[in-house]
C-alpha cells in the first residue's frame, strides 16, 4: 500500500510517521511506499528510508497537487494547514493554504480518475473551530456549523467538500474534528490555542510561561498520542459504518484552565505552577471566547475512537513521550 502524509513536517505529521516507523503494521496492512509531503522537506525515520520519499510541495501552488496524486497513493492523510491565529492575522494566506490547497487536492484526485479507476481513503484534519456560538450545553455531530473565525470557516468549507466528493464516489473521505491538542511538543506556534500547551510544557522544563486568559476558560482537549490514534483508526476502519455524515467530532476532555494548572501541580509540584505568569491578552481572549467548551462525542466513540479522561493523564503522556519519563 502507498501511504501519503501531507503536512508531514508538522507536529501531528511527525508523530504519525513515528508511529508508522515503530509499528509497521499499525494501519493493518504493509506499507510498500511512504510519501511525506510538506512545504519543506519532512524528516524521514531511518527505518523507513528505503520505502520513503519527502518532496517539498505546496498544495496551493499550480500543479502541486496533481504531481502528488499522479503516484496514486492508496491512503492520504491531509494534515497540512495554517493554524488559527495565523489564519486570522493573514486572510489571504489562510484561505490559500487551508481552502484552496485542500480543494486542489480533492480536484487532483477527481481528475486522476480519468486515467483509470482510483478511489483512495482520504483522512482530513478538521477542527472543533467549525462550531460557533451560541452553543448548547454539549455539542453533538448534528449541531450546525457556524464558525466565528477564518480558520473555522475554512475548515467548515472543506468538511462540506469532503462529504460531497465522498458522496460522488471520488474518494473515501473521513473528516477528523480534532480537539485542541495538548501538550504540544516543541516551540510555541501562532495558534491562538497555543497557551493551553505552553502553560504546561514550559514549566515542566523549568521555564516561565504566559497565561493570556482567565483560569475559568473551559476547552476541549486530547493528547498528541490520541490524535495519532484518531488518524490511524480512521485509515483502517470500515467506513460503511459511518454513513453519509463523514465529519466526526473526536472524543476528548472538557477542562478549565484552572484544572490544567491543578493537574500540573499534582504531577510536577507547586514550583512548576509558580512559573506561570498571568498576562491578559484581549485579542486571544476574544478568539477563545467564541470556541466551544464541551462535546457529545458518542458517535465517534461508538465507531472506536478513544481519548484521555483526565488532565493528569495528558501531562504524564507528555512526560513519557517527550521528556524521557522524567521532569
Amino acid at each position: 500500500m502507498h501511504v501519503m502524509v501531507i503536512g508531514a513536517a508538522g507536529m501531528i505529521g511527525r508523530k504519525l510517521v513515528e508511529k508508522l516507523a515503530a509499528e509497521p503494521d499499525a494501519l493493518g496492512y504493509e506499507i510498500t511506499r511512504l510519501t511525506l509531503v510538506d512545504v519543506v522537506e519532512a524528516p524521514v525515520p531511518a527505518t523507513l528510508s528505503a520505502t520513503s520519499t519527502a518532496p517539498a510541495v505546496d498544495l496551493s501552488s499550480e500543479g502541486g497537487a496533481e504531481r502528488l496524486i499522479a503516484s496514486r497513493p492508496d491512503v492520504i492523510f491531509h494534515l497540512a494547514a495554517i493554524v488559527s491565529g495565523e489564519a486570522e492575522a493573514d486572510f489571504d494566506k489562510g484561505y490559500r493554504v487551508n481552502l484552496d490547497g485542500t480543494r486542489s487536492l480533492f480536484e487532483a484526485i477527481r481528475h486522476e480518475n480519468r486515467n483509470g479507476p482510483y478511489f483512495p481513503r482520504l483522512v482530513f484534519a478538521s477542527s472543533i473551530a467549525v462550531f460557533g456560538q451560541p452553543f448548547p450545553e454539549k455539542i453533538g455531530d448534528e449541531f450546525f456549523t457556524t464558525p466565528l473565525t477564518s480558520y473555522g470557516t475554512q475548515k467548515a468549507i472543506c468538511e462540506l467538500l469532503l462529504a460531497d466528493y465522498t458522496r460522488r464516489g471520488i474518494f473515501d473521505g473521513i473528516g477528523i474534528r480534532l480537539p485542541t491538542i495538548c501538550v504540544r511538543p516543541g516551540k510555541p506556534n501562532k495558534a491562538a490555542s497555543g497557551f493551553f500547551s505552553n502553560i504546561l510544557r514550559e514549566p515542566l522544563v523549568g521555564q516561565e510561561a504566559v497565561l493570556p486568559v482567565d483560569e475559568n476558560v473551559r476547552h476541549w482537549f486530547a493528547s498528541p498520542r490520541s490524535a495519532v490514534g484518531f488518524f490511524v483508526h480512521a485509515a483502517r476502519m470500515d467506513t460503511a459504518s459511518i454513513g453519509p455524515r463523514r465529519n466526526l467530532t473526536m472524543p476528548g476532555l472538557s477542562a478549565l484552565v484552572g484544572e490544567e494548572i491543578a493537574a500540573l501541580g499534582r504531577v510536577a509540584g507547586e514550583k512548576a505552577v509558580r512559573l506561570i505568569r498571568r498576562e491578559p491578552d484581549p485579542i486571544i481572549a476574544s478568539i477563545v471566547s467564541g470556541w466551544a467548551t464541551d462535546f457529545d462525542a458518542r458517535r465517534a466513540s461508538e465507531l472506536g475512537f478513544t481519548a484521555e479522561s483526565n488532565f493528569d493523564e495528558i501531562i504524564r503522556i507528555h512526560i513519557e513521550d517527550e521528556l524521557g519519563g522524567r521532569i
